[in-house]
């Protein structure tokens, strides 16, 4: 079985374009096979990128970008702010270039396994992250995310309460300074959690 959070080259290609209403934009998108959210702008990523809030925060990392939807949508917003968006998978990732490329944003986008290549630290992390991957790779996600924000920084991710969303809160707690549920809907947390 293949899953959105590894690299299958013999998985079947059938890209499709979908748009994506977001901040009174259009946007449109690349996605294919084998990647998260097929064909469609998934409910918890919307309500992460219409959540989030950026004021003077510089720098944004989007891991786990898939095919490139939140951190393309926010660069989009924040025309001022240095997005970083990685992923394990090179089937999203290389639509993620071509989404940038067809959405006019200027981005970085490579490879990183977690933070395996990501040698630097940022104002912003976020992600809807792969909870299908299992509780020891996200913790780590969440964990590691720590280490790679600057002092005040925060991490923003969706979890639905089906997927561990009220533990989820409690196990960042025990990393970080000040962790808040800033928003509710159908069964969907945004977390925020700051050092």
């Amino acid at each position: 079985m293949s899953h959105y959070f590894q690299n299958d080259e013999k998985l079947d290609s059938k890209e499709v374009m979908f748009t994506a209403s977001l901040f009174n934009m259009q946007f449109k998108f690349f996605s294919d096979k084998g990647t998260f959210s097929y064909g469609e702008l998934d409910y918890g990523s919307k309500l992460l990128i219409e959540t989030v809030t950026i004021n003077q925060e510089q720098t944004l990392l989007d891991i786990g970008t898939g095919i490139g939807v939140i951190g393309i949508a926010l660069k989009k917003k924040y025309p001022t702010l240095e997005v970083t968006m990685t992923d394990v998978n090179l089937r999203a990732l290389n639509l993620a270039n071509k989404n940038a490329k067809l959405n006019n944003v200027d981005v970085e986008i490579f490879e990183s396994d977690l933070y395996s290549n990501i040698d630097k630290k940022f104002d912003l992390i976020i992600s809807n992250p792969p909870i299908r991957t299992g509780k020891k790779v996200i913790y780590t996600l969440y964990k590691e995310a720590f280490l790679h924000l600057n002092e005040k920084g925060s991490l923003w991710i969706v979890v639905r309460v089906q997927q561990g969303a009220k533990s989820t809160v409690e196990y960042l707690k025990t990393i970080f300074n000040t962790v808040i549920v800033v928003e509710k809907s159908k069964g969907f947390y945004i977390i925020k959690a700051s050092k």
